[in-house]
Formats: structure tokens, sequence, C-alpha cells
């Protein structure tokens, strides 16, 4: 069962890193770097701060520095664990892998780190935002989106390591949501009240 399962998942890799484009691969490239989405991070920022005020914004940052810390262990200590090849460096695909500049990441990808941590903090703004903006959920769809089908695209991971990484966001922002419920409920919930009782 599980050599069907790698099987399938090298033929979907194959299939989806075979859709690329001349005109795409810088595009994906830098979809793939973390500093290109720093404007998008100052956004999310700048929304935080807008809704939540200095204070809570910087438990939040706090939440999110934890939440990317546990994320990205665990994803790198699968990685060394289980010690499944990347795509670009699997010798079954020798020659079958399209990549962009020379770039084929390190030796191991199940998972992927920038899915889990995409994931978690897409799970954890949403969380937070949909109340009072609107627009959040797409945004954050396409951000893990571009950010996780890049991989694939730079042919660095498996689909079937994107779907583990989402696994271990969705675990990693899980735990952050509540401890951050705990301490709204225990350090906020007074001021809370007084701004209720204030606007009476």
């Amino acid at each position: 069962m599980l050599d069907f399962l790698m099987q399938l998942d090298r033929e979907l890799f194959l299939f989806l890193n075979g859709l690329n484009a001349s005109w795409l691969d810088m595009f994906m490239f830098w979809a793939s770097d973390r500093f290109v989405w720093i404007p998008f991070y100052m956004i999310l920022l700048g929304l935080c701060y807008r809704y939540y005020g200095w204070k809570k914004l910087l438990v939040l940052l706090l939440m999110i520095v934890v939440m990317i810390t546990i994320s990205d262990q665990i994803s790198s200590f699968l990685k060394s664990s289980l010690q499944r090849f990347r795509p670009s460096r699997d010798p079954a695909l020798e020659g079958w892998v399209h990549t962009v500049k020379g770039y084929r990441g390190g030796r191991f990808g199940f998972v992927s780190s920038h899915a889990s941590n995409s994931m978690a903090l897409a799970i954890f703004l949403v969380f937070l935002l949909r109340r009072h903006f609107q627009y959040i959920l797409p945004m954050m769809i396409v951000f893990v989106f571009l950010k996780s089908y890049s991989r694939i695209y730079l042919g660095v991971h498996y689909p079937g390591d994107i779907l583990g990484g989402f696994v271990v966001g969705v675990f990693a922002a899980w735990v952050v949501i509540r401890i951050w419920k705990f301490l709204m409920a225990r350090y906020f919930a007074s001021e809370k009240t007084t701004e209720l009782l204030s606007s009476s």
C-alpha cells in the first residue's frame, strides 16, 4: 500500500511539475522566497494592529514565533527521521524533474516546511481576523497555494510532502490558538469588561 501511494505521489508530481513554462519560472522562484513576502506580512501586521492594538499585537507576534518554531522543528525532525529524497534529488526521477536556476533544496523533503509554516500562519490569522476583515480568507488561500505549489513547480517537493506539511501546520496552529484563547481569557478579559462598561 505504501509503495502504491509513493508511486502515485511521484506520478502526480511529474504531472504538476511538468506544467511549467519559461515565463512562470521566475514567478514561482520568487513566490517560494521568504523575503519576497515581507510587504504582505507587513500588511497583515497592520491589520492585526488595527483590530487588536499594540498590547495584544506583542502577544500575537510572540504566538506566531512559537507557532512557526513548532511547525519548523516538527518538519525538520520528520525530514531527518524519514529521509525521503526530494524529487530533485531522487535517483528514480533523475532527468525528469524541472528545476529553476539550479535550485534543488536540501537532500530530504518530507515534510515541506514552506507548506507547514504557511498553513499554520494562514489558519492563525484567519482565526484572528475573520470577523474583522472579510478578505482575509481568500488572501490566505492564495498565499498558501502559491507558497506550496511553487515548491512542486521548482521540483523540490512531492505533493505528499505538501500535504504532510499542511497536517503539521494545522497542528501547530491548533496548539497556538488554544494558548491564545487562554491568554486572552486570563489577562485581557478585564480590559474587555472595562470597555463594555465605559461604552454603556
